[in-house]
């Protein structure tokens, strides 16, 4: 019983810093130098872990790693939609001449 009480906080918590890391980077509409592979790997990890997790019936650890796999795919999306964003608001540079 403690042990899974131990499982549910740990995981609020990571969840919690992951998301609020997204949130941040929504809100300030730039791509604050984050690697578009860190969310590649994130994803790909975690739905390993997802996997392996439902193998082995363990619950705590399937929620965690099924939301750490949401929070890639729109980690991912904010990442590369601050990119355009950045890309379209830069100024363009005048022709040589």
């Amino acid at each position: 019983m403690m042990s899974n009480l131990l499982g549910w906080l740990s995981s609020g918590v990571l969840l919690i810093t992951l998301v609020q890391q997204v949130v941040v980077q929504w809100r300030c509409r730039k791509s604050t130098g984050v690697s578009v592979w860190l969310f590649v790997g994130q994803f790909i990890s975690s739905a390993g872990f997802a996997l392996y997790s439902y193998l082995l019936g363990n619950w705590v650890f399937l929620f965690t790693n099924l939301a750490l796999l949401a929070n890639a795919g729109i980690g991912q999306w904010v990442t590369l939609r601050n990119r355009r964003l950045a890309e379209r608001n830069a100024p363009q540079a005048a022709p040589a001449e």
